[in-house]
């Protein structure tokens, strides 16, 4: 039997939630779409909107109001009267500070390298639900917001390096003269990296991947994608992700690497390690050695980059290599990525609660994971 706990809606009534207008810089998302404030109505929610949240993603208030939310201007009022407040990004400190002692938030909390957020969580009484700590499972694959955000950070990464690069993508027969494929090379064959696998494919680039994960081999072969593998031995997985690798098995990886990283036209970094800074993947010297012209993406900027020389949210120029440091690649898909989120909030919503109360078992699986303060008292560290 599992520790059970029951949080009841403020009133006794329908649970009301409340969607946030988000604060952080050049976000256009949105936590929840006017399709899925219909469906949670129709299990019995209430649903309250920040005014303007949806409009980064080409929603408007009226949307909503159709689907049967209210719109609040004012966001103290909106987070006094939420029994759960819900948002893409962590809140920050005026947003926990104006909500109500008991209050439930629920976004991305990044709580293993964010903790002065959930310390300020719970010194305020509240609680807290990370959509990112959601455990990579079969059935917890509709709530995976890190994965479906992640597919479409890695089509639109492509899309970004294709639009900085000075060639085309695909072979081309003229009467001038033949144009020769793009040459992409794609470090990490996560859900990112294989999305940017089948677009670079689809653009009619020839592709190379790599990973630290040799089982990642068969995925990125099935999308047409040739793998370059060195022996498995220092590495570590948990959840789906590298959780420690050798820095034997990292200078390994370098050397088999090398010919395809000089003489790649476009080179796309997705390696990350959960609660940890990015593992440096291209050293400074090695961007020294490829190609005039070429093209870094590095999709781990905001966690430290993949390549030493990434500066987030810039563009660097280094002997004619152009790396691009620009996070929250989401974010530049709002509409996509706010209805895919807003899906995976509605599956966690309903696996987690009635329109009434939380029915919490705090040994299940997927609320184990991602319950992290619980009534001002940090759960997981």
């Amino acid at each position: 039997m599992g520790n059970w706990f029951i949080f009841a809606a403020s009133k006794k009534t329908r649970m009301i939630l409340g969607v946030l207008k988000e604060s952080r810089e050049g976000e256009k998302r949105v936590a929840l779409t006017p399709q899925i404030v219909k469906q949670l109505v129709g299990k019995g929610f209430k649903v309250q909107i920040e005014a303007g949240a949806g409009e980064g993603s080409a929603y408007v208030d009226s949307d909503y109001q159709q689907a049967g939310a209210s719109i609040m201007s004012n966001k103290s009022e909106l987070l006094g009267s939420s029994d759960v407040a819900l948002k893409i990004n962590p809140p920050v400190k005026s947003e926990i500070e104006q909500g109500r002692k008991g209050l439930i938030w629920m976004s991305l909390l990044y709580h293993l390298t964010n903790k002065e957020t959930v310390q300020a969580i719970a010194d305020a009484g509240q609680s807290a639900i990370s959509m990112d700590a959601i455990p990579r499972i079969s059935r917890a694959q509709s709530m995976d917001v890190l994965s479906s955000q992640s597919n479409l950070a890695g089509y639109k990464a492509v899309l970004l390096g294709a639009d900085q690069m000075t060639r085309a993508f695909p072979l081309m027969m003229t009467a001038a003269g033949t144009v020769p494929p793009a040459k992409v090379l794609i470090f990490g064959v996560g859900v990112a990296g294989l999305q940017a696998i089948a677009t670079a494919k689809r653009l009619g680039a020839v592709v190379e991947a790599t990973d630290v994960r040799i089982e990642t081999k068969e995925q990125a072969e099935s999308l047409g994608a040739k793998f370059i593998s060195v022996e498995n031995e220092g590495v570590k997985t948990e959840g789906g992700y590298a959780k420690e690798v050798s820095q034997d098995y990292l200078d390994k990886q370098k050397a088999a690497v090398n010919k395809s990283l000089f003489n790649a036209d476009l080179v796309i970094t997705t390696a990350l390690v959960m609660g940890r800074k990015a593992p440096v993947l291209i050293s400074a010297e090695q961007v020294r050695q490829m190609k005039y012209g070429s093209v870094i993406v590095d999709m781990a900027a905001e966690q430290g980059g993949n390549c030493e020389l990434t500066q987030e949210n810039k563009i660097t120029l280094v002997n004619g290599v152009k790396i691009v440091g620009v996070t929250n690649l989401a974010s530049s898909l709002a509409t996509n990525a706010s209805d895919l989120y807003a899906k995976n909030v509605y599956n966690l919503m309903i696996h987690l609660a009635t329109s009434e109360k939380f029915n919490l078992d705090m040994e299940e699986e997927i609320t184990k994971a991602s319950w992290i303060v619980q009534d001002g008292k940090i759960i997981r560290t």
